[in-house]
Order: structure tokens, then sequence, then C-alpha cells
């Protein structure tokens, strides 16, 4: 039974992980509802909402690490990283991440799915927006409100810790609705900004209380995986289909979550 869990722990933590890399993501929009359900549908081991958040922040961790340094290998037109983007975001995203990580701890479970569920639905409205940002900007002509950018960053650290989530499925249709950053810079960016926040989650969560250890390391074992060959396959597809994965994905898991609660 501990073979199959483990087994399955890492299965799900490819997925996540793949479309992490694929999509520029974290991989907590999707691995978050999959451990919610999964396990426990199978029949192998419920995870509460809390547990679910801190393996969720360590698949983001590992698996935003491991993309971050697939896009830096590739180079080029494929790996924009704005690094003045991920500066300014970066650093206000680690300081909400902390706070938000240590503060779930006080949760309760539902509190934590609602705040999950939330997140899902704005992200898919902001999905929804037209972009009106040229998709070839080059990186050296990019302007970007610097206080909107800080607040937005602090902010979704502060939510996406809660859930165990990096914040980039809020994060991305921030970047490319209100503060038009390029899809290409956006995705490389956001990867960057995601392994920032992970950083200060991880911290949250390991002072906010146990972590199922052994799930935690297959899933991440998985995250491993699955990144670079997501973060591979990113380059061969069409920037307007990933912007449309991106929305179908969290749509599928915001039903999901609020059913569930409701």
């Amino acid at each position: 039974m501990d073979i199959l869990l483990f087994m399955s722990m890492m299965l799900l933590g490819f997925v996540g992980s793949f479309f992490s890399g694929l999509l520029g993501i974290g991989g907590a929009i999707i691995n978050y509802p999959l451990l919610l359900f999964a396990p426990s549908g199978l029949g192998l081991a419920p995870f509460t909402a809390q547990e679910v958040a801190a393996i969720s922040m360590f698949q983001v961790f590992f698996a935003s690490l491991a993309g971050v340094v697939a896009f830096r290998k590739k180079g080029g037109q494929t790996a924009v990283v704005h690094k003045e983007l991920v500066l300014y975001m970066g650093s206000c995203i680690l300081l909400g991440s902390l706070v938000g990580g240590f503060g779930s701890r006080y949760l309760q479970e539902e509190v934590i799915n609602i705040i999950y569920g939330t997140l899902a639905v704005i992200a898919v409205v902001l999905m929804l927006i037209p972009s009106r940002v040229k998709q070839d900007t080059m990186q050296g002509e990019i302007a970007f409100n610097k206080p909107i950018a800080a607040a937005a960053a602090f902010m979704v650290g502060t939510v996406s810790g809660v859930v165990g989530a990096g914040g980039a499925f809020i994060l991305i249709p921030i970047m490319l609705t209100v503060l038009k950053i390029p899809a290409r810079v956006t995705i490389a960016s956001s990867l960057a900004i995601v392994f920032i926040s992970a950083i200060g989650g991880v911290i949250g969560k390991i002072t906010a209380g146990p972590i199922p250890v052994w799930p935690t390391v297959f899933v991440v074992l998985g995250s491993l995986i699955g990144a670079p060959l997501g973060s591979r396959a990113s380059s061969k597809i069409n920037v307007r289909y990933l912007r449309y994965g991106l929305v179908v994905l969290i749509a599928a898991t915001a039903v999901k979550v609020w059913a569930s609660i409701l």
C-alpha cells in the first residue's frame, strides 16, 4: 500500500511540474486539488488541506528551481528573464509568502480551500481579458509600474503562501494584463519570481507545523523529472496556446474545488 501511495505521489508531482515548466507556473494550481482529492479517492491516504499546502509548497520550490535552470540553459528568445522585474516582484512576494506560510497554521481547512478557489476564479477572469501587449517586445524596452508590481507581488505572496502555491497562476495574469509584460518575458520571469516566493513559503510551512515527509519526497522526485520536460516543450508551442492552456487548467481545478466546498 505504501509503495502504491509513493508511486502515486511521484506521478502527481510529475504532472504538476510538467505544466510548471510548460506554462511558467509553480504547479500548485494543479497539484493542490490533485493531492487533496486523488489519494483519498483511491483509498490510499487522505491529506488535510494544511498537509496538502505543505506538500505543494515543497513541490513548487523544487519544480520552479528545475524550471529556472532549464530556461537558463535554453537562452535566446525562449528564456527572456527581466532582472529588474524579478528584483521588485521577487523581494515583495518573498515577504508575503513568509507571512502567508506561517499564518496558515491558524486557518481552518475550509478557509484554505476557499482561498484557493477564489484565487483560481480571479486568475481565470484575468486571463480572459484580451492583452494588447506586443509579443516581440525586446527586454530592454519593457517599462512597468513599480509600486503596483510590488504591491501585487506582496498580496499574491501572502495568499499563495497560505495554500502552498508559488502564486504564478494569479501572478501571470497580473503581469500580462495589468503590468503589460510580453508573454515570453512573463513566463520566464514569473518562474524566477515563483522560486523566490517558494523560498519564503517553505520556511513558513516548516515553522507552521509537521510535514508528511515521505509523500513530499516522492512528489518532489516527480517534480524534478517533469519540470525540465515541460520547459523544453514550451519552446515548441505558440504563446497563444500556452495562454489558452493555462486558462483551461485553472478553470477545471477551480470548478472541482468549489464543487467540494459547496
